[in-house]
């Protein structure tokens, strides 16, 4: 067994953390390194991931997330924040990021331009916040196993009041709304869940090959 899936098999969505350990500078930037790098549609990343450690911020998205103790007891708070209603300026800014990165006229790149601006000019609001929700995903994933690889816990979390969490962050001043968080830190010795075996699907029932 490759240690990837090991470290796949050892993961599980702590309840419980160890409020006095905290997760190196190094570690972090690897985490956030490993979510910078995550696929998304186009390569567009719709989104922004806003990490709290301010415990009088977390204390307040504690009280709207359903009293959770992960949100203030993990060592970081990761929420992805979709762009609420993206369009041609983010396109814009994307194009150019392509261009200098890659030493390309941007000129050379109005075509995919246009296509993008055409396919997502096309969707309604809701569906356009649906999208860009979605890439917030691929993102938390790659979060998820790249902490699992530094044996740091991580929980993916969708219980929260996403209007509230929108206010507290002042997120639609910044167009962005709450998707998905993850708490991040290490798992307390008295968490029972770390000794339960991990329950999924056999390869068998998951995967159909045709």
């Amino acid at each position: 067994m490759s240690t990837y899936v090991e470290s796949l098999s050892w993961r599980y969505a702590a309840k419980k953390y160890d409020t006095g350990r905290k997760i190196s500078d190094a570690d972090l930037n690897t985490i956030k390194e490993a979510v910078r790098l995550s696929a998304s549609s186009y390569g567009l990343q719709p989104y922004k991931v806003v990490i709290v450690e301010n415990p009088e911020i977390r204390e307040k998205l504690k009280a709207v997330g359903y009293g959770q103790p992960q949100i203030t007891d993990a060592s970081h708070l990761f929420i992805f924040a979709n762009e609420a209603n993206v369009g041609e300026a983010s396109v814009d800014k994307y194009i150019t990021n392509i261009s200098e990165t890659r030493g390309v006229p941007a000129e050379a790149l109005a075509g995919f331009s246009d296509m993008m601006k055409g396919v997502i000019g096309g969707l309604s609001d809701d569906a356009k916040n649906t999208w860009t929700a979605k890439q917030t995903y691929i993102a938390l994933g790659n979060l998820l196993s790249a902490a699992a690889e530094l044996k740091i816990d991580a929980s993916p979390m969708e219980g929260f009041n996403a209007a509230s969490f929108n206010e507290i962050l002042g997120f639609d001043k910044l167009g962005l709304n709450a998707a998905v968080i993850a708490a991040v830190g290490y798992r307390h010795d008295e968490d029972d869940a770390q000794h339960f075996k991990k329950v999924r699907k056999s390869q068998e029932e998951l995967f159909i090959t045709l």
